[in-house]
């Protein structure tokens, strides 16, 4: 009977908020509020890091990568998402569906190992600052954010051709907001064990041993910090790694509690997916990339006086 069921599926149908139109509406108004301020929020950082000539630096080369990256991200998925919020129509297509799993995860793999990289920058800067010049040279930094987005790359190719090549059943309602590949794989009507130890490895990798990093990194820091005798030194040396800090704490806050949880079988072939799992995904996919900017800029005295600069050049009134 399984075999009878399977089809070749064209389109796959978002059930997203379906079902709650004034949600729907709600989310909408929501959303796009948010996306407007993450285009103009990591937008400006981008602009102010590329004129101000004193941001010139691999704390702020990888801070762009960054800003850069959430826009990226949430312009593979929050469009698409806006549009089925007022269509009745909530399909995508399979090529559709593939590309997008593609790049929410290639962005999202790539900012796990740009997190750790930005780690090991604050470290070198705070434990080893001499050195730093030499350490962090542009013939570091630079391929240092550069293989983070080749490692998202070669890793969401990797996973998403092997999800794309499953069987699917005649079933095609995708329990989510858009093609995440979780969601996807529940669908299949084949064995997915193997997409899951794909999962389990890249998840180590690309993850946890960037968090592992960012762990010891911020354990050396703050050893180096509590040797500093005069508290006005400590608060000052910390200020200038708080702001990374607390994106790492949002960021994989998140996303160890989407990803890392134990999943068992019936949970993974369930029809409904929590509602808990839904609003962890929106803010993960929204709200991270919208805070990014705010604590950079509310946060860094650096990016404060190169506003102020660049203001004072009237650069923003040419």
């Amino acid at each position: 009977m399984e075999w009878e069921n399977q089809t070749i599926l064209v389109e796959f149908f978002l059930k997203g908020l379906s079902g709650y139109p004034r949600l729907e509406l709600l989310f909408f108004v929501l959303i796009l509020i948010m996306y407007v301020v993450i285009l103009l929020g990591n937008g400006t950082l981008i602009l102010i890091s590329i004129l101000d000539s004193h941001l010139h630096t691999p704390m702020y080369f990888f801070l762009g990568n960054l800003s850069f990256l959430d826009i990226c991200y949430t312009t593979t998925s929050i469009p698409s998402t806006l549009v089925s919020f007022l269509s009745e129509r909530k399909t995508i297509s399979f090529s559709g569906c593939a590309v997008q799993m593609f790049l929410g995860l290639a962005m999202g793999t790539t900012e796990c190992v740009l997190l750790g990289m930005m780690a090991f920058d604050r470290y070198v800067a705070i434990c080893n600052p001499l050195r730093y010049p030499v350490i962090m040279s542009k013939d570091s930094f630079v391929p240092m954010a550069a293989g983070s987005w080749i490692i998202g790359v070669i890793n969401s190719a990797v996973q998403t051709v092997f999800v794309v090549r499953l069987r699917f059943c005649r079933n095609n309602v995708i329990n989510h907001f858009s093609c995440e590949i979780l969601a996807v794989m529940k669908l299949a009507c084949a064995d997915i064990s193997g997409n899951e130890f794909i999962m389990l490895v890249a998840t180590t990798l690309f993850i946890l041993t960037p968090l592992l990093l960012i762990i010891i990194s911020y354990t050396l820091i703050i050893v180096s910090i509590l040797k500093i005798r005069s508290s006005e030194g400590r608060s000052k040396v910390f200020s200038t790694c708080s702001a990374h800090l607390t994106v790492v704490i949002i960021f994989y806050g998140t996303i160890l509690f989407m990803y890392m949880k134990p999943k068992s079988k019936e949970t993974l072939n369930s029809d409904d997916l929590d509602a808990t799992d839904k609003l962890i995904s929106m803010f993960y996919g929204v709200m991270t990339p919208m805070m990014n900017p705010l604590i950079y800029s509310l946060r860094n005295k650096d990016v404060k006086e190169a506003v102020k600069h660049l203001l004072s050049r009237n650069v923003f009134n040419k």
